[in-house]
């Protein structure tokens, strides 16, 4: 059951992507980043081949050198999320003839960005990967101080500045880049869980009166932390919690009316494992 629950996200994921590129981002001269983003550009160089074999051309090197790198279990679970990308690319833009959606480019940059990072977060949830640039930052990753996702946010960059000479106009690359954050925030929010959680830290001298409100009033489970002001000369008491974005105004008034001398930190909870004590 968990293996045919993987196969759905990843058929899944792999036709939104396909989508994206047909509906959105190809028709109005706007590209994605990674492999698909460079099959692109190839494709409106060399249009005699079609979309879908250029994803398919670019991403086999990629795969080849992953197996190098990472063993065939990389590969088997790639492979199949390329196929499948380049096979309903093609499906949708040769056969089917699909028509945009929109030609409004701020439009087309971002839904072309949400659906490209809805696809590719669904075809990670299913265990599979759609290769492409990935391997390339892994690998500097492994033999540099670069991190991964440096490595990758310099790819995509030159893959939008190749775009102004490919297409020729320098506003859809600079609508690209828009499409390109929206792809990333979309797959954070699909790996990391809950988007609309703040992590709140409370200085105190009021701790139990705040404490007791805070459970009261929201029902929130938190952590008091007892520790030391920086000059060790005298003691302070942090509340940690977690709340929803709905109720961080609820939380400030709460502060205000027990404690207004209270000092808070408030941060994106962008990763919450485990359970909430």
């Amino acid at each position: 059951m968990k293996e045919l629950k993987n196969l759905c996200f990843v058929v899944v994921g792999s036709f939104i992507v396909a989508y994206a590129a047909v509906a959105f981002l190809n028709p109005n001269s706007m590209v994605t980043g990674g492999g698909v983003g460079i099959a692109q550009l190839f494709y409106a160089i060399f249009p005699v081949v079609t979309l879908g074999s250029w994803i398919a051309i670019v991403a086999i090197p990629l795969i080849f050198i992953g197996w190098v790198y990472f063993g065939k279990a990389y590969v088997l679970k790639t492979l199949l999320s390329i196929a499948l990308i380049s096979g309903f690319t093609d499906l949708l833009k040769e056969v089917i003839k699909v028509t945009p959606l929109t030609h409004e480019t701020i439009l087309a940059s971002i839904f072309g960005g949400f659906l490209i990072g809805l696809g590719v977060g669904l075809v990670i949830l299913g265990r599979s990967s759609t290769g492409g640039t990935t391997v390339i930052g892994e690998i500097i990753a492994m033999k540099t101080k670069y991190k991964t996702s440096e490595v990758l946010l310099f790819i995509d960059a030159l893959i939008m500045f190749a775009s102004i000479f490919v297409y020729g106009d320098i506003e859809k690359s600079l609508f690209s880049v828009i499409g390109v954050y929206v792809t990333s925030r979309i797959i954070d929010v699909l790996l990391s869980g809950k988007p609309a959680q703040k992590a709140v830290s409370i200085v105190t001298n009021n701790v139990d009166v705040l404490s007791s409100n805070i459970y009261k009033n929201l029902g929130e489970h938190g952590t008091i932390v007892k520790g030391m002001a920086l000059n060790q000369k005298s003691e302070k008491n942090i509340i940690l919690v977690i709340v929803d974005i709905s109720n961080l105004q609820v939380l400030k008034e709460i502060i205000n009316q027990h404690d207004p001398d209270a000092f808070l930190v408030i941060q994106e909870a962008s990763e919450l494992y485990g359970r909430d004590y």
